[in-house]
C-alpha cells in the first residue's frame, strides 16, 4: 500500500493545476484516516461517437484514483450535451438533439472501459436530476452567480467585447455543470484546462448549496494532436482514436515529433517520471536514438489498448516497412556540418530550403503542413520541428520524388 506521499506525487503527475494542493492533501488523508474512499467525479459530454488518446488524459487519471481504492464517477453530461459546453467557443455552438447524444453516450460507455476496471466504476447521466428540475429549481440555480462573474470568463468576455452573441443558455451550462457536483456530491473533480471556470463554479455551487467541503479541483493539460499544435480533435483529423486498428495507432504514433513523443510518455503511459527523464537524457546526450524510444512508445500504447504480442507484431511490420521502402538507386548527397550549429540541431524548413528540395520557406512549411516530408519514412507535421544532428546520415523526402541523403559530418 503507498504512503500517503505517494498517493498524492502519483495524484499530482502530469496535472497542470491542482486547487488546493493543501486541501487535496488533507482529503486523502482524512480518506485514509476513516477508510472513506473519495468521490471522484469526471463529467464528459458525449459530442462526438469516438474517444481518442486526448480523452484518456482524464481517464488515466481516474484510473489512478481506481486503483488507490476511490469512488469513480463518470459522468456523461447528455443534458449538458444538449447545451454544449462553451468553453473556448468564438461563436454560439450549434445544439445536438438528444438521440445523437444518447448515441455518442451508448459508445461512450462501451470505449471507457478499456482504461477503467468496469466493476469499479459508477455510470450516471445528468439528465436523471436535470429533467426533474422545476422551473423554481433553475430559478435558484441562476440566483447563485452574478452575470458579472459569468463575463470574467475569458470567451465570454472576448465575445462581449467583440459583440458576437452570447445566449443565457450558454450561461446555464457552467451553472448545471456545477449543480453536477452538489447532487453527485463530488470531493474531487477532474477536468482539462479549458474547463477552469466550470470546474470553479462547481466549488462555488456546492457552497451555495450548503455543503460543508467544497471540492477539489485538478485540471490535466490539453493533449496536443499528430500535429504538436493544435490540441487533438476528431474534426482537426490530428487525433488517435482508442478503437483505431493496432496498426494504424502504431503507425500515427510513430508520426508525431520526437518532442511530443515524451509528453505523450508522461500522460499516456505509466513509465516513471525519473525513466521519461532518463529518456530525454539519453536521446540529448545521442546516448538513446529518438526512434528508438517512439517505438517503445508505439509499443506501450498498443500494448494497453490491445496486448503484447500485438505490440510486438505491429512493431516488427513497421520495421520491415522502413527498411524495405524502395527509394530511388541515385540519391544525391548533402552534406552538412554540425559543428555550425551549436545547438546540433537544425530547424526542419531550413534544411528542406538548404537542400534544395523546396526553393522558399514558404514553400517549405506547406510541404511540412500538406504531410509531405519524411525523414527515413517518419512523417513531420511540425513546422517548428528541428532535425537533431547526431545520427550520421538520413533520407529527407519531401514529396513524391524529392530524396536528399543527409549525411552529417
Amino acid at each position: 500500500m503507498l504512503s500517503v506521499k505517494e498517493e498524492f506525487e502519483l495524484i499530482k503527475r502530469g496535472a497542470s493545476e491542482i486547487i488546493s494542493e493543501q486541501d487535496l492533501l488533507k482529503k486523502i488523508e482524512k480518506s485514509r484516516k476513516e477508510k472513506k474512499p473519495l468521490k471522484i467525479k469526471a463529467g464528459f459530454d458525449p459530442s462526438a461517437p469516438d474517444i481518442h488518446l486526448g480523452h484518456t488524459v482524464l481517464l488515466r487519471k481516474m484510473k489512478h484514483f481506481q486503483d488507490l481504492g476511490h469512488e469513480i464517477i463518470f459522468l456523461i453530461g447528455d443534458f449538458t450535451g444538449r447545451i454544449g459546453d462553451p468553453s473556448g467557443r468564438n461563436s454560439i455552438r450549434k445544439q445536438m438533439t438528444k438521440q445523437d447524444v444518447l448515441d455518442n453516450a451508448e459508445t461512450y460507455k462501451q470505449q471507457i472501459f478499456k482504461v477503467l476496471d468496469k466493476d469499479k466504476v459508477k455510470v450516471v447521466f445528468n439528465s436523471n436530476w436535470c429533467e426533474d428540475m422545476k422551473f423554481e429549481d433553475v430559478l435558484k440555480l441562476t440566483s447563485s452567480c452574478t452575470v458579472a462573474r459569468m463575463l470574467e470568463r475569458d470567451d465570454f468576455e472576448k465575445r462581449y467585447k467583440e459583440k458576437k452573441p452570447i445566449t443565457i443558455l450558454e450561461f446555464l451550462y457552467p451553472l448545471i455543470q456545477g449543480y453536477d457536483s452538489v447532487v453527485l456530491e463530488a470531493d474531487i473533480e477532474l477536468g482539462g484546462t479549458d474547463q477552469k471556470f466550470n470546474l470553479l463554479v462547481g466549488r462555488q455551487m456546492q457552497k451555495e448549496y450548503g455543503m460543508e467541503e467544497s471540492q477539489s479541483v485538478i485540471m490535466m493539460p490539453i493533449l496536443e494532436g499528430l500535429d504538436g499544435v493544435q490540441k487533438m480533435s476528431k474534426s482537426l483529423n490530428n487525433y488517435i482514436g482508442i478503437n483505431e486498428p493496432a496498426k494504424d495507432m502504431f503507425g500515427k504514433i510513430m508520426s508525431i515529433s520526437d518532442k511530443l513523443m515524451f509528453r505523450y510518455y508522461e500522460l499516456l503511459t505509466d513509465i516513471s517520471i525519473d525513466e521519461i527523464n532518463k529518456m530525454k537524457n539519453d536521446v540529448k546526450e545521442g546516448i538513446l536514438h529518438p526512434k528508438v524510444v517512439k517505438i517503445n512508445l508505439a509499443k506501450e500504447i498498443v500494448s494497453f489498448y490491445y496486448d503484447e504480442q500485438i505490440a510486438e507484431k505491429e512493431a516488427l511490420e513497421f520495421d520491415n516497412v522502413f527498411k524495405n521502402k524502395e527509394l530511388p538507386n541515385d540519391i544525391e548527397v548533402f552534406t552538412i556540418n554540425s559543428a555550425d550549429y551549436e545547438e546540433k540541431k537544425i530547424w526542419i524548413v531550413k534544411l528542406i530550403t538548404e537542400t534544395g528540395l523546396a526553393q522558399t520557406n514558404g514553400e517549405a512549411r506547406r510541404a511540412v503542413q500538406q504531410g509531405s516530408v519524411k525523414i527515413d519514412n517518419e512523417k513531420i507535421l511540425d513546422t517548428n520541428f528541428e532535425v537533431e544532428l547526431t545520427e550520421k546520415e538520413f533520407i529527407l523526402q519531401v514529396g513524391k520524388r524529392g530524396f536528399k541523403k543527409v549525411v552529417v559530418e
